[in-house]
């Protein structure tokens, strides 16, 4: 891989010089495949979609697996796009299950039959995680872009339950549906979910192109935090509530992935080694391949991996601040998008000069009168 100028140090450091070295990663996401039967207007897949012929083949996926069980990885979720949408899904997981992970399956439950979801079972699924778009049929539809989406996921739960695999819900919350997140947790009780994540949406990918249908009011934002937490307290020791809170009204940024290259890692439908999803938005950054390299060499030793590890690579006011190790500067794919620059501090930290700039914009996107979407598709050839 070729140094491209102002690429920062390959040797990540602390601010006192000192080496910082590599911890083990824990979770691997495997997107498959971003083929997908829906065309949700959230979606943070690249607006670029991999095409099927650049998909890695399933002999590689498992090579793959195998070198992140031995790099320290414990669990795999096995994402797209849509998973289903590969033929080879069962030979995949069984290959991730053969190499000793615990398999989560994150689907959205379309185009996978009940003889498919017994076969999966039996290939080693441990847990499936399945979206939701809405708590209506018509809001769901209208949100995936799939007519007849709400009635197949519902049957789709039912045959989770029946089966007896563990269930997560995953409701992507903005400000086209935010005020049905009572009806989306009472949901996913019903449905006898252990878990439901309540993730408000992050603008990357094709979220990005809808920021004016999608992005939250503060009001809007606070009544979440107000239902999460009050649900979180009713439903204490039946359901777990995962919350990730709206960016653009937060005071300061989350800390993405638990810090750059410290905890996990993702692998793109054609091999593309990424620190996180969003990750190949820095376009200044080059991703090495499994196809190329070994899981443990780029872990440890590539340019991208080690870029923003350490705290060296922290402008003002990151290096100064006392959160400097708790959120460790924040988004780099976010500082990418809304600063121009990914070594810049997150603009959605108050401390940034760019916050107020930010959190203007986000008033003005979310004050749009407008509820047009544009939908995630692969263009043709795909």
């Amino acid at each position: 891989m070729k140094d491209l100028p102002g690429q920062p140090p390959v040797q990540p450091r602390d601010l006192d010089g000192n080496p910082v070295t590599p911890g083990l990663p824990m979770a691997m996401l495997a997107e498959i495949t971003h083929r997908c039967p829906l065309a949700c207007p959230y979606c943070s897949n690249p607006v670029e979609l991999t095409r099927a012929a650049q998909e890695l083949p399933a002999e590689d996926w498992a090579r793959v697996f195998r070198e992140a069980a031995d790099l320290g990885v414990l669990q795999v979720h096995i994402s797209g796009g849509e998973p289903g949408a590969r033929r080879d899904l069962a030979q995949i997981v069984a290959s991730a299950r053969d190499a000793g992970l615990y398999v989560n399956l994150i689907t959205s439950g379309i185009g996978i039959t009940r003889d498919r979801l017994l076969e999966l079972d039996r290939a080693g699924v441990d847990h499936v995680q399945l979206s939701l778009q809405g708590i209506r049929p018509d809001m769901a539809d209208r949100i995936s872009g799939h007519p007849g989406s709400w009635d197949k996921k519902m049957g789709f739960a039912d045959w989770v339950t029946e089966i007896g695999f563990p269930l997560t819900i995953n409701a992507v919350v903005h400000r086209q549906n935010m005020e049905r997140l009572p009806d989306m947790i009472d949901l996913a009780e019903h449905l006898g979910a252990r878990r439901i994540e309540v993730a408000t949406v992050q603008f990357h990918g094709w979220a990005d192109l809808n920021r004016a249908a999608l992005m939250p009011t503060q009001e809007q934002a606070a009544f979440a935090r107000r239902i999460v937490n009050e649900s979180r307290l009713r439903l204490r020791g039946r359901m777990v509530i995962d919350y990730v809170p709206a960016d653009h009204h937060a005071i300061y940024p989350k800390a993405c992935m638990g810090g750059w290259g410290s905890t996990g890692l993702n692998v793109a439908p054609d091999g593309s080694v990424l620190p996180c999803h969003a990750a190949q938005s820095i376009d200044w950054m080059r991703f090495d391949n499994v196809r190329d390299r070994c899981l443990s060499d780029i872990w440890n030793l590539s340019d991208a991996f080690n870029a923003f590890r350490g705290t060296e690579w922290m402008p003002e006011p990151c290096r100064s601040c006392e959160r400097k190790t708790v959120d460790f500067g924040g988004c780099r794919c976010q500082a990418m998008a809304l600063a121009g620059d990914a070594r810049a501090t997150d603009p959605v930290c108050s401390k940034s000069p760019l916050h107020a700039q930010v959190v203007a914009r986000a008033e003005e996107d979310a004050a749009a009168d407008t509820a047009e979407f544009i939908y995630r598709r692969m263009k043709k050839g795909g």
